[in-house]
């Protein structure tokens, strides 16, 4: 069994925006008050409080006059939320360069919740998703999903410029199949044009920071003379989160059409494993200007060279296609 994620563009009403916005915040609160308590209990008497002391704790909390409002929200996206923080700690303990799990702040620009499907409570039909204490959101399904194909679980957000998505797990039967390979292809990573590939052809990467950046500098300055508590620096820094969205979203179309051609062409893909964070580090290091031009093309293309990765690797394996990493 393998598992898949589609995302799509939801369209909530007037009151199933404030569904999510309570459900946003309930998920907040239950996070940042157990991340809380475990510290707490850890400096008292060096123990962890585990997943299943934490849930029947929210449900004595839910009786409470205190914490009466978490009543309101779908109780699935609480306990998601306590397993995240536990797979936090999980993960701290096993890699500490991860980091120590931080507070959430209800003033940051992405928002999210998770909920998981039990006993048919979400489905998508006739241009709906349905979901648990909110009704049936209107969504735009781009893409069919096949009937084998089983809901899993379901993930909010929203993104600073006020855009909301559901990326929905499906899990599937993965079918292996031996294939002789026939065609191979070499990546090799370059500054100028993102890769150059095994037969001389180059990615030729367009440069949509480049492009966007007089209107971005603008639009960022007049945000910056702005004073903070005000319905017209709200509109503004909307205006300038859209302006960087639409950035990201041209550079992810771009790379995930890149991956899908690559995908479709070859058999076998080479990719030089490059450290580009140490690229990064040695440009900070050397250049004098930290608003350099050279450092800042880097910083953009370490940020697509992932993206490409992590899009190849992704569809590789779905269609279980061998992928191999050549040191540079």
């Amino acid at each position: 069994m393998a598992n898949i994620a589609y995302k799509f563009r939801i369209y909530p009403n007037s009151e199933q925006e404030v569904m999510f916005a309570k459900t946003f915040g309930c998920t907040r609160r239950v996070y940042n008050y157990f991340l809380q308590k475990i510290i707490e209990e850890y400096e008292r008497d060096k123990t962890r409080l585990t997943y299943t002391k934490c849930a029947k704790m929210v449900a004595e909390m839910k009786r409470t006059e205190e914490f009466s409002y978490l009543k309101e929200v779908d109780s699935i996206s609480l306990q998601q939320s306590l397993r995240h923080l536990d797979s936090a700690f999980c993960n701290f303990f096993k890699i500490p360069k991860i980091g120590f799990p931080r507070f959430k702040s209800k003033k940051d620009t992405k928002k999210s919740y998770s909920t998981v499907c039990v006993n048919g409570n979400i489905t998508i039909s006739n241009g709906g998703l349905r979901l648990p204490k909110i009704g049936e959101v209107k969504i735009k399904q781009h893409r069919s999903i096949p009937s084998h194909y089983t809901l899993k679980s379901v993930t909010i957000s929203q993104t600073s410029s006020g855009k909301y998505y559901a990326s929905v797990l499906f899990e599937y039967e993965n079918q292996v199949t031996n294939e002789e390979l026939n065609n191979f292809v070499g990546l090799d990573f370059c500054m100028d044009g993102l890769y150059k590939d095994s037969n001389g052809d180059c990615a030729n990467y367009p440069k949509h920071y480049r492009v966007a950046e007089c209107k971005l500098k603008k639009a960022q300055r007049k945000l910056s003379l702005m004073e903070k508590g005000f319905k017209n620096r709200n509109k503004q820094r909307i205006k300038v989160a859209r302006l960087h969205e639409r950035v990201a979203n041209c550079r992810r179309d771009f790379l995930h059409k890149l991956s899908r051609q690559l995908v479709n062409a070859y058999d076998c893909i080479c990719i030089e494993d490059v450290n580009t964070s140490l690229r990064v580090l040695l440009c900070r290091i050397c250049v004098p200007y930290r608003h350099n031009l050279l450092f800042k093309s880097v910083c953009i293309l370490k940020r697509s060279d992932l993206t490409i990765v992590a899009s190849l690797n992704s569809r590789l394996k779905f269609y279980l296609l061998p992928t191999a990493y050549a040191d540079a």
